[in-house]
């Protein structure tokens, strides 16, 4: 055999239709090198390095933040600091995962970049033999649960801003309204807000809702300190039949994996995205942080009384509280338009050809209504806010912040990438284990929770009269 015959054939055994053999190692490295995704970035309109931390901090602090305490009511004092940080290295660790696997696919595919749903699917087209059959139904399956995430956490919005109107208006104005009439009232506005079809005009509207939120934050500070915190009462370790509850709040409180491939695609310098210190990092640890700090100072502050979120433990009728409680439902309203945007951004891209292009702008806005409609009897079917959250991050957070993001990473490195004595298979089989259960134990006791915990507003009423 000629030289030049050995060099085509030893070439040809590293196409990437084949590359799912991944025989030698240091063979591939030379493949993946020859191509630089991040060259291939838009290198003049991309986001910048601080421009992507502020994208991630952004997402990540909203209704979550003010759902910690409660978190904390499940797990207990010491538990829940000691839980809260192990969910986010957790969270942070899979994040990092999904992202360097989309990275080297990207090289592998000579392509700038691939979003969550895209690298799933090309993992499993290009992985094990076995597997590749899989590929369209693993892109199904990412794009169906990004969506039914978005429009579940749409209804913790609606509910969080109906209950938040409720507390203040019925209050003050001594009325005896359910909160089912201020989801009903709620879903007004979000039935304009949801229409919005341009991200670039939802630019004002978050604007504002940052604003808000962090005027929220500073009266929420205010009235948590004001006096003295009581720790006695407060046990270190909560019962074991409520930390299902505590995980799956914090893992919908803390996991923003929806939006971390978008981000990390936009930027201008990709490359630093991951590493130490990097703009993964240091959003984590920053949310981590203020997580952990409200977390456990709210509860120590309102102890078992704390609800689903802490804005609704401030004091009735205070101008102050009920500025903050208001100001907080406007800016989770104000951000129900950019919360809505992208699954139906996925849905539309999926069923737009099934229209007369002449009548997309119709049929656009009749299936933007029926599906805030729909989230609006599902927010009425289930008005408590607190086993709402859990229920939401249990099943569709557990899915795609820890499942999806190990699986793929394991189709990946099949079979001859998995470190030594396979350690990385043994590692990502239990963060599959460890989703499902947080699935399933955490959608179970919500559900319970839901089905047994009766409604609250004859209390909420004796509070204000209290006042």
């Amino acid at each position: 055999m000629s030289l030049k015959d050995t060099k085509e054939k030893s070439t040809s055994v590293f196409t990437i239709t084949d590359f799912h053999s991944r025989t030698n190692l240091t063979e591939k490295g030379k493949l993946s090198d020859e191509y630089d995704p991040f060259a291939h970035r838009d290198q003049e309109s991309g986001t910048s390095t601080s421009g992507a931390l502020a994208h991630l901090l952004k997402s990540s602090l909203g209704t979550g933040i003010l759902a910690m305490p409660m978190a904390f009511l499940n797990a207990g004092l010491v538990l829940g600091m000691i839980g809260t940080l192990v969910v986010g290295f957790l969270c942070t660790y899979c994040v990092h995962m999904l992202v360097k696997t989309s990275q080297d696919m990207c090289r592998e595919l000579r392509v700038p970049a691939l979003g969550f749903a895209e690298t799933a699917e090309k993992v499993f087209e290009h992985g094990p033999i076995g597997l590749r059959k899989y590929s369209k139904f693993t892109r199904q399956f990412v794009d169906g649960s990004l969506m039914a995430t978005y429009y579940a956490a749409a209804c913790v919005y609606i509910v969080f801003i109906a209950t938040s109107f409720r507390d203040v208006i019925n209050c003050d104005l001594d009325l005896n309204w359910h909160v089912r009439i201020y989801i009903a009232l709620t879903l007004i506005p979000c039935l304009f807000i949801g229409q919005i079809r341009e991200l670039k005009w939802l630019v004002p509207f978050s604007a504002m809702a940052n604003v808000f939120i962090i005027v929220t934050f500073a009266i929420t500070l205010y009235y948590m300190f004001n006096e003295p915190l009581v720790f006695e009462d407060k046990p270190y370790v909560a019962k074991a039949t409520q930390l299902p509850l505590f995980f799956a709040t914090v893992i919908f409180a803390m996991e923003g994996i929806g939006v971390v491939m978008p981000v990390e695609n936009s930027m201008k310098k990709p490359q630093h995205f991951l590493g130490c210190p990097g703009v993964l990092n240091t959003a984590m640890i920053t949310v981590v942080a203020l997580y952990a700090i409200i977390g456990f100072f709210g509860y120590i502050r309102f102890g078992s009384e704390v609800r689903g979120s802490i804005t609704l433990n401030l004091p009735y009728g205070a101008p102050l509280a009920d500025a903050a409680k208001l100001l907080m439902a406007l800016a989770i309203l104000f951000t129900y338009g950019l919360q809505f945007y992208i699954p139906n951004d996925i849905l539309w891209s999926k069923i737009k050809h099934k229209f007369d292009p002449k009548n997309h702008n119709i049929s656009q806005i009749l299936l933007r209504t029926g599906i805030i409609l729909i989230s609006g009897g599902v927010a009425a079917a289930i008005p408590n806010l607190e086993p709402f959250i859990s229920l939401v991050g249990a099943v569709f957070f557990s899915l795609l912040g820890i499942f999806v993001p190990s699986l793929t990473e394991t189709v990946y490195l099949w079979p001859n990438n998995l470190g030594f004595c396979k350690w990385k298979l043994i590692k990502n089989i239990i963060l599959c284990i460890l989703s499902i259960l947080a699935l399933i134990t955490g959608a179970a006791v919500s559900i319970i929770e839901i089905i047994n915990m009766n409604n609250d507003l004859p209390e909420a009423s004796a509070q204000c009269k209290a006042v």
